[in-house]
């Protein structure tokens, strides 16, 4: 049985074809819409529109369902680490010991920065915004390794491999040498003995003549965030990456694309509200139950970021995982933190208050990250860094997706005009 949809414009009815995602999602493709009838769809943000099919993860916000490849989110929580997830979201399947050490040598092969980039953070000043940074010094990786960002998928793919392995790696070395530079304080280069959380740490963190070695607690709670951030579907960076590549853009110029689409407080800096909101808090002297009670009134200054999702209408399984981690690795480091407190309080009266349950108010992931990243030391400037070394497997993919389609088109979103009608061109000596 063919599925089709119809829809009655101007006394006519067109058929228009259904697709059926393998997990039974249903879309009325309106590809010849505009042909057939002369109307476009609107839908303003694109919330209901599917740009694309993607074979990479899976999202049902309404059940609370996240998968990566066919993989629970849950499952790999517990069992993988980022590096073996960042594998398995580009490449499709899990690798065997072979691949994975092999993918963790070209990792570590292609962690540092020439000497030659590293004059570019000259150019900024000390306190310049690090997204900022990090966004422009990735494009610049597309002038220093042009063999690899030639702008022709063809070519482009057939240096895949390296190029990805270069993205994800050298996105965390640029990230570590932002907050140094920042900071006033010589570079720490990476070391190809320390496993890829253990180094971004050690480049972060290490005093002159004191290598930072991270307690295993650490290093776990770092692999985990950045595990739960790989990928999330057709969000706002994803989506852009997709768009800036399907120009034919190379990988690293479109990752750059990315950066910058994560970096607004909207998306990518969500978990620096948050504790902004917590700073809000402890400095009027209340321990969050003031703060609690002036959100249900709804009050405008009181409002309680990091809890609920705009795709989620169950709890994010993300911030599941990841409040629990959190909890561990605030017991096992003993840190004494008044913002912690405030924020485990938040907690808890949002999962017993019928108020915030009946909204689905729910913590989200964005409210658990801020918290541990604070936790090991990350300052908040850098909390959306971290988000993009996360999120860069993820971009990846997606470009790979694009590059890889036959036949792809360019990205070319319709409008509905709400300007002036044609009028006439009137010179400056007549107007009033």
């Amino acid at each position: 049985m063919d599925h089709t949809a119809s829809i009655r414009l101007d006394e006519k009815e067109f058929s228009l074809p259904v697709m059926v995602g393998t997990e039974g999602e249903k879309a009325v493709d309106t590809r010849k819409l505009r042909v057939d009838t002369g109307y476009i769809c609107y839908d303003q943000g694109y919330g209901n529109t599917g740009s694309c099919t993607s074979g990479i993860t899976y999202l049902d916000g309404d059940n609370g369902i996240l998968r990566h490849r066919g993989i629970p989110i849950e499952q790999l929580a517990e069992s993988s680490d980022f590096v073996e997830t960042a594998y398995l979201v580009i490449y499709g399947e899990l690798p065997n010991a072979a691949k994975r050490k092999e993918f963790g040598m070209k990792l570590r092969q292609n962690a540092a920065i020439e000497m030659q980039m590293q004059r570019i953070f000259e150019g900024y000043p000390r306190d310049a915004p690090p997204m900022a940074m990090l966004s422009s010094i990735v494009a610049s990786l597309a002038a220093h390794y042009p063999d690899l960002a030639t702008n022709s998928f063809e070519r482009d793919l057939a240096n895949f491999d390296l190029a990805a392995a270069m993205a994800i790696s050298k996105v965390r070395t640029i990230a570590a040498m932002i907050y140094r530079y920042q900071k006033g304080l010589p570079y720490v280069f990476p070391k190809q003995d320390l496993p890829f959380c253990d180094n971004f740490l050690h480049m972060m963190f290490s005093e002159p003549y004191q290598d930072y070695v991270a307690v295993p607690e650490v290093a776990r709670a770092l692999n985990l965030l950045l595990l739960l951030h790989v990928d999330h579907e057709q969000n706002c960076s994803t989506s852009t990456v997709r768009t800036v590549g399907s120009s034919a853009s190379n990988l690293f110029t479109s990752i750059s694309a990315g950066i910058c689409a994560l970096s607004g407080p909207l998306h990518g800096g969500a978990n620096v509200s948050v504790m902004q909101m917590l700073h809000a808090i402890h400095a009027e002297g209340d321990d969050g139950t003031r703060f609690i009670a002036a959100a249900k009134l709804g009050s405008k200054d009181s409002r309680l970021m990091g809890f609920g999702h705009p795709v989620y209408r169950n709890f994010d399984p993300r911030a599941k995982i990841i409040g629990k981690a959190c909890e561990s690795v605030l017991q096992k480091l003993g840190i004494k933190d008044p913002l912690l407190d405030i924020a485990k309080r938040l907690e808890e009266a949002a999962l017993k208050d019928d108020y915030f349950l009946s909204r689905k108010l729910y913590p989200n992931v964005d409210f658990y990250s801020g918290i541990i990243m604070r936790a090991l030391g990350i300052p908040t400037s850098m909390f959306t860094v971290i988000f993009a070394i996360g999120r860069t497997p993820g971009w990846i993919a997606n470009w790979h997706e694009v590059a890889a389609t036959p036949k792809g088109r360019i990205y070319r979103p319709r409008q509905v005009y709400i300007g002036p009608v044609k009028r006439d061109y009137v010179p400056i000596v007549q107007r009033v």
